[in-house]
C-alpha cells in the first residue's frame, strides 16, 4: 500500500458519466473561477491519451493544454500529468501498446509536488469512473487511485437522453466503491427544455447528489459562487 497523502492542500477529483461529457472543459472552468478569485489553483490528471507530438518529437499534453489556455493558469504543463501517451485509448491499452504502464508511486510523487505548491488542486479522471489505469501483472482502477489521493468527486454528465440511467450507475459504483460524490454538473444544459429539467431532477433522485451547476454549451463561465464552488474542495 502506499503512503498515504498528508498535505493541506484541497483537492476534488473530476469524474464523468463516460468519455467525452466535458470534464476537461468543465475542469478549466473550476480553475479559471477559483484562479480570478485569486486563489493558488492547480490541474492535475494522473494519464492522458490521445495526444498529438510538437515539432520536437515530444507528445503535447492535450487534455492539460487545453485547461491551460482556457482557465488562464500559469501553472507549467510538465507538472499536470506524468504519464501522456499518444494513441486514443484507455491508460491500461495505449501504456500496454506504448510501453510505459502507469505507476502509482510516480502518480503519487507528482501529486506531492503539486500540493506543495498550490491551494486548490483540481483531479481529472480518464474516461468514466470505471476505468482500467494498469492491467497487467499489477493492477488497478481509477477508483484506487481516488481512495489513494484521498478525493471526493464532481460527477460531469451530459444532460441529454439516457442520463438519468448514466448518473444512477456512476453513482452506484461509486457508493459500492465509497467514494464520496459532491454533485454534479449538467453539460449542455437547455433551459426550458422539458427533458433537461426534468433530467435535473431525476439524476439528483437517482444519485441522492445535488446538481450544483449546469452548463448551457458554450459557456465561459461556470454559474455557480465562488465560495460554493470552494467548499466542494476537501
Amino acid at each position: 500500500m502506499c503512503e498515504v497523502i498528508t498535505v493541506m492542500a484541497k483537492k476534488l477529483f473530476i469524474t464523468g458519466t463516460g468519455t467525452d461529457t466535458g470534464k476537461t472543459y468543465v475542469s478549466a472552468l473550476i480553475l479559471k473561477k477559483l484562479a480570478g478569485s485569486g486563489a493558488s489553483v492547480a490541474y492535475f490528471k494522473a494519464a492522458v491519451s490521445g495526444n498529438e507530438r510538437g515539432e520536437d518529437g515530444r507528445l503535447i499534453p492535450g487534455d492539460p493544454l487545453y485547461v491551460k489556455e482556457i482557465s488562464g493558469i500559469s501553472q507549467p504543463l510538465e507538472e499536470m500529468c506524468p504519464y501522456v501517451y499518444q494513441q486514443p485509448l484507455s491508460p491500461h491499452l495505449a501504456a500496454r501498446l506504448e510501453g510505459e504502464p502507469v505507476s502509482m508511486e510516480r502518480v503519487l510523487k507528482s501529486f506531492r509536488r503539486v500540493c506543495a505548491q498550490y491551494d486548490y488542486i483540481t483531479v481529472e479522471g480518464s474516461g468514466g469512473i470505471i476505468c482500467p489505469l494498469r492491467f497487467d501483472e499489477n493492477k488497478f482502477w481509477l477508483a484506487d487511485l481516488i481512495k489513494e489521493l484521498g478525493l471526493s468527486c464532481l460527477l460531469v454528465a451530459d444532460a441529454g437522453l439516457g442520463v438519468i440511467n448514466s448518473v444512477g450507475l456512476t453513482a452506484c459504483y461509486m457508493r459500492r466503491e465509497n467514494l464520496p460524490l459532491k454533485g454534479i454538473i449538467l453539460n449542455r444544459f437547455k433551459p426550458g427544455n422539458a427533458m433537461h429539467e426534468d433530467n435535473l431532477k431525476m439524476c439528483e433522485y437517482v444519485s441522492g447528489a445535488k446538481v450544483v451547476a449546469c452548463l448551457e454549451d458554450d459557456a465561459t463561465q461556470l454559474d455557480i459562487p465562488v465560495e460554493e464552488l470552494a467548499s466542494l474542495f476537501e
